[in-house]
């Protein structure tokens, strides 16, 4: 028989919609901005030049971890995400979201309880007898528009939504424990860069008490190299500080104590060959917190359709019975069973526009899971073309202070000689030496950025750790 609804209720009937990510995102070009010469982007003006299938079939299923060639690396990006305990607690997250998940549709079936009663009486006014009861209880509400089955959809979209975040966090972990190593390797570099540094200013200084006690340079000269002498090993010291710092950080990260024991390494990993240019921006479709979002988006609706489902009739069935005997073996006799069975359609007519309240929270809510999928999709992008416009510009950077090292060390080697023949001043000596000191310790750091800026570029690009 067929319900005659007011058009009112006509809302609910409405199966929450479907999305596309891509359509409902930012549009991205066909490639990268950043990551294209000029001639290549003036060759895909107005076309999407994409790479063959297999080639991003092969880009997508490629880790990144082995591009290092860094057993060592890793070794400790594995130990970290079988131990770090905040990637254990984003597993049981997902966990309880499917727990939640299961709990939602529950109410799809039938709930039946049973119950059981002894009874004796000892009474003089009654007399002595016993009672046994055995009864049962049956509702159930049978889901005509969806309602509850949109309410677990919901909830499994969440479940998606905790597990692609478990991804994501296992993926920052083992970026943050591999740019953490480069860290601490660099911070062991800059050691050995700073005591190199300290023996010069020894050294000079011999020099200076030398040329002193001949009579050849004055006093002040040797207070100037006893003050440069004084930072160089303050500069070392903080050199040794932030190798312990940097070593318990990382330990934190393995789920160890942070007991500050020194790893075997002293090396920064080479870099990576540079990826192909012209990668296509489908990629970042992988990445886990856009899928994250997409998830949130698709349950928001879901809650959506259940709020509006909820103005319609909901059809319950129930049924309770029992038998009841003074003796447990009759229990079971069918004859003594006694049971009923209703079914009752409920319509709410006024809940104090609670129901009408609720649809237009689950609208604005699904009107910010939009926003935030859009927003999310933008920063990726962003994220995508400042690596790859970053890497080109730390590979120039790296290039130029690999020939300032050169250059500083031959005019280092130029003023002692100089300063020994009287030709400059002490300062000009000591100057020689700071930037030989200060060229060193930029290189440094700028191959350690241009190995940070890789990792940041595979995370962007939704690269996988090792094909786990």
């Amino acid at each position: 028989m067929a319900l005659a609804l007011p058009a009112w209720m006509l809302p609910g009937c409405q199966a929450f919609p479907e999305r596309d990510a891509k359509a409902n995102g930012i549009m991205p070009p066909p490639h990268w901005q950043a990551g294209n010469p000029p001639a290549l982007k003036q060759k895909l003006v107005g076309v999407d030049a994409r790479l063959p299938p297999q080639r991003i079939e092969k880009i997508q299923n490629q880790p990144w971890l082995g591009t290092f060639s860094d057993p060592l690396l890793t070794a400790l990006v594995h130990t970290a995400l079988a131990q770090n305990y905040d990637l254990q607690a984003a597993a049981a997250r997902v966990q309880a979201a499917r727990a939640s998940a299961g709990i939602a549709g529950a109410g799809r079936l039938p709930q039946l309880s049973l119950s059981s009663l002894y009874q004796h009486s000892d009474d003089v006014a009654s007399g002595r007898f016993d009672a046994f009861e055995a009864l049962f209880s049956l509702s159930w509400e049978i889901d005509l528009w969806g309602r509850i089955r949109s309410s677990q959809q919901a909830a499994r979209q969440e479940a998606e939504a905790a597990s692609a975040d478990w991804r994501g966090a296992r993926l920052s972990l083992a970026a943050r424990t591999a740019q953490t190593y480069f860290e601490l390797a660099e911070a062991k570099l800059q050691v050995q860069v700073a005591e190199q540094s300290v023996k010069d200013r020894r050294a000079i200084g011999d020099l200076v008490r030398s040329r002193f006690k001949l009579g050849l340079t004055g006093g002040l000269d040797v207070r100037l190299v006893l003050t440069d002498l004084a930072n160089a090993e303050a500069r070392l010291a903080d050199a040794h500080n932030q190798v312990q710092l940097i070593t318990r950080r990382l330990e934190t990260l393995l789920g160890r104590y942070p007991e500050g024991n020194r790893l075997a390494t002293v090396q920064l990993p080479v870099p990576p060959a540079t990826l192909a240019s012209g990668l296509p921006s489908q990629l970042l479709l992988r990445r886990p917190d856009l899928v994250a979002a997409f998830r949130r988006l698709r349950s928001a609706d879901a809650r959506l359709a259940s709020a509006q489902q909820a103005l319609l009739p909901r059809l319950t069935l129930s049924a309770s019975g029992g038998t009841a005997s003074p003796a447990l073996a009759e229990l079971i006799d069918p004859r003594a069973a006694a049971w009923n069975l209703a079914a009752g359609l409920t319509q709410p007519l006024f809940t104090g526009g609670r129901l009408q309240g609720d649809i237009r929270l689950q609208k604005a809510l699904v009107a910010e899971a939009l926003n935030n999928y859009r927003s999310t999709a933008l920063n990726a992008f962003r994220e995508v073309e400042q690596a790859l416009a970053a890497e080109q510009w730390l590979q120039k950077q790296e290039q130029s202070l690999r020939e300032a090292v050169a250059q500083t060390q031959e005019s280092r080697k130029l003023a002692v000689y100089s300063y020994r023949q009287g030709l400059i001043q002490i300062l000009t000596l000591l100057d020689s030496y700071r930037s030989t000191l200060d060229a060193q310790s930029t290189h440094l750091a700028v191959q350690r950025q241009l190995l940070n800026n890789r990792i940041n570029l595979y995370l962007a690009l939704g690269g996988d750790v090792d094909g786990g």
